[in-house]
């Protein structure tokens, strides 16, 4: 059977979806799925594009606003690639425009994954421009789909909350668990920790929804409770700007000695990161699922991380602390973590790496989303994992 991913961006633009969705798409075709993925060509899609190795990817470049990204040979090509499903990776810009019009146009069934675009911290960012695309296309796409797929429990709520009354799949993200043995050399900036330092490790875009600001705030609180040094290494690709306002946020703290900002981490470069911190942190305002606390467990790490990441999993397993976005609650939340033992610390990694294995890795996930497609195409009985 055929199926066409549609999404914005097949790029690291795409934050966490450009894992998420490449590894769904190279699992599902494990599973005999005639899979194809359309997105847009954008700033780094020359240097990502070697990724897919092995799925069909077809990237057109964009016409009109960046915010919409139009692209005018996605419609031919995918009446021309006849898919059986066409599943929609994001909302709010032109590939949910062309699901609709495909799906309207051949009577053929579309699903869709918001992707953590329907929480209610991102409907209020540029909330009169959610309103007038949710006029002009996304209400039609979101309410005409065959099925949505939401991340968790917690995501499912905010589409009923939003009105929309389709069956729902809960299907999360996944990890392909590491090698526990592999040792990559150290990661290309371990210099700049000093001999004898804790690491705390944030990984992901460096956007306002990711709680930085307050993270910094909780971070200058921190040196005098600490039983030994620990350095806050911030890792990930600039939004807008916000690196800047984080470096200069950290000067005025006068913390700029223990914060490094380190760049993009892809690759190798990740892996080496990952295997070379202490801990993980993500204190975001707004998540789906995030694909870096799965990672971060994947490789052992313990993680702090607030309620909106959508994992209480992790805090019911003892993989992971909360705390929400804001400074008071995260300075207990990190004397707690940096005054642990590192045999606690370590312990609770582990913890994280087998909840991995027993609920999140993209084996589990492929075979979810197969069986929902099957049932969407009327191939089979309705599965466990979506709400009637």
């Amino acid at each position: 059977m055929k199926a066409a991913f549609l999404t914005a961006s097949a790029s690291r633009k795409a934050g966490g979806l450009f894992w998420s969705v490449r590894a769904a798409a190279s699992h599902l075709r494990m599973l005999d799925w005639d899979l194809q993925v359309f997105a847009a060509v954008d700033e780094y899609t020359k240097t990502d594009r070697a990724a897919w190795q092995g799925i069909p990817l077809h990237l057109f470049p964009t016409r009109g606003p960046e915010a919409f990204g139009w692209m005018p040979g996605l419609a031919g090509a995918l009446s021309e690639a006849q898919p059986d499903l066409v599943h929609t990776h994001g909302i709010w810009m032109y590939p949910s425009l062309a699901a609709c019009s495909w799906g309207t146009a051949h009577r053929k069934p579309w699903m869709v994954s918001p992707r953590g675009m329907l929480d209610p911290w991102a409907i209020r960012r540029s909330a009169w421009k959610k309103r007038l695309a949710g006029r002009l296309y996304e209400n039609r796409h979101l309410r005409g789909a065959s099925c949505l797929q939401a991340l968790c429990p917690a995501e499912a709520e905010a589409f009923r909350e939003c009105g929309l009354r389709n069956p729902i799949a809960i299907i999360p993200n996944g990890v392909d668990l590491p090698d526990p043995v592999s040792q990559p050399d150290p990661p290309s900036w371990a210099h700049l920790v000093p001999s004898g330092s804790r690491t705390l490790l944030f990984l992901g875009r460096l956007h306002p929804k990711k709680g930085l600001v307050p993270l910094l705030h909780a971070w200058s609180c921190q040196p005098q409770r600490r039983s030994e040094p620990w350095i806050l290494v911030i890792a990930g690709w600039d939004q807008g700007g916000h690196r800047a306002e984080l470096g200069r946020l950290a000067a005025s703290l006068g913390i700029s000695g223990s914060v490094r900002f380190v760049g993009p981490q892809f690759g190798t470069e990740k892996i080496a990161a990952l295997r070379f911190v202490d801990a993980f942190v993500l204190p975001s305002f707004s998540e789906g699922l995030p694909m870096a606390v799965l990672e971060a467990w994947s490789y052992g790490l313990p993680v702090l991380m607030t309620p909106h990441c959508h994992l209480p999993e992790g805090s019911a397993a003892g993989a992971a602390l909360e705390a929400e976005p804001e400074a008071g609650s995260l300075i207990h939340a990190l004397d707690s973590l940096c005054r642990m033992d590192p045999g606690d610390r370590r312990r609770m990694g582990e913890r994280g790496r087998a909840l991995v294995a027993s609920r999140f890795t993209w084996t589990e996930v492929a075979r979810h989303l197969s069986d929902v497609y099957r049932w969407v195409l009327g191939r089979g009985d309705r599965p466990a994992s979506v709400m009637p």
